[in-house]
């Protein structure tokens, strides 16, 4: 039986999938394929909850930032923006993107393990809210731009708790072997520490940890917060310093096919709070502010991405091959660690599903494959497919291989749909180019 996921997913009496009230084959129509959807009004939705479970149950002054490595172009800087939530983000790309949309940057941390000496002083410039430090090295340069700037740089630094959150190697990041921070059991985060509190254009505001992503239970986050306030206990006593910032970063989960766990946002953030305030009792230290960093939970499940079928190949006995007008260009995560996606034969969607195929891109490339052993109604060329929760890690790492142009990216509200981001033409191809 068809899951379709989420409450914006439906099937219309034309047997068409319907997306946010939407029949998503005019959608094609009229945009063209392949092209990415987003539910502005679901965004706006996790926004929300995010920011109403965070002032009702974190201390004062808690707040989400959006982490828009996950989905970044204009007009989500403003959605998220308007909604009361920060950003974060991770290149000078990404920075001046929300710049460019009006973002208050004060609401900003900026992370990375290797920020180049001319995005720190670009960051610094262009008022940043945070840097997320990640070595002594970008402490140094930060310290030196400031200082040239004339301004007291804020800063959270960056370190690794050494959890093993039980998700893809790949998109871990809290062990103690991680490219990232500085880990808490080597001694490395508190030395980290000490220089920052030495250093005179540096003001240390706290602590930032993240676990990894695609994380379906709450236990690994109560566990980030147990090492944590143990560390800024540490930190306390050892230099007097009290840090009144906690990142715990993101990594909540969301669905992307029938077998993954629905996960309570609210319910999350309550049961980390609980923790929170009871640790911090008992080691002995206040409640610090609490930053969260989510990006897949903000916008995966709100896209769809649209493609047409060019043909169908059949190899009896051996497998079936659906060939669509997109693939690894606009979704390379298959291609990069296998993830899975349900996926629509979106004109044909109430019909029953007969062939078991591999869904395939247009690139002249055997691993361009965006899902294997997909169940659907047979299509044919020119019918319409879905591929359900796009919304996170398909625009944003899409590329140009074999100069395909990049999809438009079309918000939807209501009974408006507007180009947010417009396709890629050939001349944009070779812009660059002398």
């Amino acid at each position: 039986m068809l899951d379709l996921l989420y409450p914006d997913l439906s099937v219309g009496e034309n047997g068409h999938l319907y997306f946010a009230s939407f029949d998503t084959v005019a959608l094609a129509r009229e945009f063209g394929t392949p092209a990415m959807f987003i539910d502005e009004d679901r965004v706006r939705a996790h926004c929300r909850e995010y920011v109403c479970a965070m002032k009702k149950y974190l201390p004062a002054g808690s707040m989400p930032m959006f982490a828009s490595k996950a989905l970044s172009f204009k007009e989500i800087y403003r959605v998220v923006g308007s909604e009361g939530m920060g950003t974060d983000i991770v290149s000078p790309g990404e920075l001046y993107t929300a710049a460019a949309a009006g973002f208050d940057l004060k609401n900003a941390v900026f992370h990375g393990n290797n920020k180049t000496d001319a995005d720190i002083v670009y960051a610094v410039n262009s008022g940043i809210g945070y840097f997320a430090a990640d070595n002594a090295e970008e402490l140094y340069a930060v310290n030196s731009a400031a200082a040239r700037a004339g301004v007291r740089q804020k800063i959270l630094l960056r370190v690794t708790p050494g959890i093993d959150p039980h998700t893809h190697k790949k998109i871990s990041t809290g062990g103690v072997d991680s490219k990232f921070g500085a880990a808490i059991s080597t001694g490395d985060a508190e030395k980290l520490a000490s220089l920052a509190l030495s250093l005179g254009n540096i003001e240390l505001c706290g602590f930032h940890c993240h676990i990894g992503s695609q994380i379906f239970e709450v236990t690994p986050f109560i566990d980030a917060v147990d090492i944590m306030t143990s560390f800024i206990a540490r930190v306390k006593q050892e230099f007097g310093y009290s840090a009144h910032i906690l990142n715990l970063g993101g990594g909540f989960g969301v669905r992307y096919v029938k077998d993954d766990p629905s996960v309570s946002v609210t319910d999350n953030i309550r049961q980390i709070a609980s923790a929170l305030y009871d640790d911090c009792r008992d080691k002995g230290i206040d409640p610090p502010e609490v930053m969260l960093e989510p990006g897949r939970s903000i916008v995966a499940d709100a896209g769809i991405t649209l493609y047409t079928v060019g043909s169908v190949k059949e190899i009896p006995g051996v497998k079936n091959y659906v060939s669509v007008d997109g693939g690894m260009t606009d979704n390379p995560r298959y291609t990069l660690y296998q993830s899975a996606y349900t996926v629509v034969n979106a004109s044909a969607a109430a019909d029953r599903a007969d062939l078991e195929c591999t869904l395939c891109g247009r690139c002249c490339e055997s691993g361009d494959i965006l899902q294997e052993k997909v169940l659907i109604p047979r299509p044919s060329r020119g019918d319409i497919i879905a591929v359900l929760t796009t919304g996170a890690y398909n625009y944003s790492m899409a590329s140009n291989y074999n100069r395909i142009p990049r999809p438009p990216v079309v918000m939807l509200s209501g009974s408006n749909a507007r180009v947010a981001v417009r396709r890629e033409t050939y001349e944009d191809l070779v812009r660059c180019d002398l």
